[in-house]
């Protein structure tokens, strides 16, 4: 008896510990050997910049509780955190977020896209908050998948979950399309999932910043774009 009374103690001590939030953002940016090293600096400055913009922060502002947690991950044939879990509750601790992102590269070789979002996933189910909502928001320039778990069976698994995968294909006009022209089809039919599900276009390195932008709004928002790669 004493020992089950411990057990309900802890587990309502460790619920007790637990931070709700409006949403838990995980941010999964591709950083295999496809993206050089000014391309990795342009993209998380990307993400700095957007995280710390007015438009982004007003978004948080009008959440349920006025704030979200989010991290920053980057993938390769393995996956590692830049930016940890941080709540992000107005400018402070956004531009705090925003400065982990200027570090050393993180992640090497080639493209694991399955293993990446089952680690996304154990992010959301290991940190110490509680969002009502749960996204992914996945960035990278192909399909392909190198190593690991297959991408089919990792984002069943991840949706499977009540997290929505959202993503941000990146196309290079100046190289081919590097990944292929129909990358953005790739990603709606293979990447993206759950309910609102949607996905928003880099079409280019001097359009990448918006991109990041316009998505990150969209995501912590609720809000879907009036465009035709939404989850159907």
């Amino acid at each position: 008896m004493r020992y089950i009374i411990a057990l309900l103690f802890w587990a309502g001590a460790a619920q007790a510990q637990m931070i709700e939030t409006s949403l838990e953002l995980v941010f999964l940016a591709d950083g295999s050997g496809s993206i050089d090293a000014e391309e990795l600096r342009f993209q998380r400055q990307g993400y700095a910049d957007a995280i710390q913009s007015a438009e982004v922060l007003a978004a948080i502002a009008d959440t349920a509780y006025g704030h979200i947690a989010v991290v920053y991950l980057e993938w390769a044939t393995n996956q590692a955190v830049v930016a940890d879990w941080t709540l992000i509750d107005g400018p402070e601790a956004a531009a705090a977020f925003a400065a982990k992102l200027d570090g050393p590269r993180a992640v090497f070789g080639r493209n694991a896209i399955g293993a990446a979002l089952l680690e996304g996933q154990r992010q959301i189910d290991t940190n110490q908050f509680d969002g009502f909502r749960h996204v992914i928001d996945f960035s990278g320039d192909s399909i392909g998948n190198s190593s690991g778990p297959p991408i089919e069976l990792a984002r069943q698994e991840v949706l499977d979950q009540g997290t929505v995968i959202n993503a941000l294909p990146i196309l290079r006009p100046d190289s081919g399309r590097r990944a292929g022209a129909n990358l953005e089809a790739e990603y709606e039919t293979r990447i993206i999932g759950g309910p609102g599900a949607f996905m928003v276009t880099a079409e280019s390195r001097e359009t990448f910043g918006a991109a990041v932008q316009r998505k990150m709004f969209l995501e912590i928002s609720g809000q879907m774009p009036a465009t035709d790669y939404a989850a159907r």
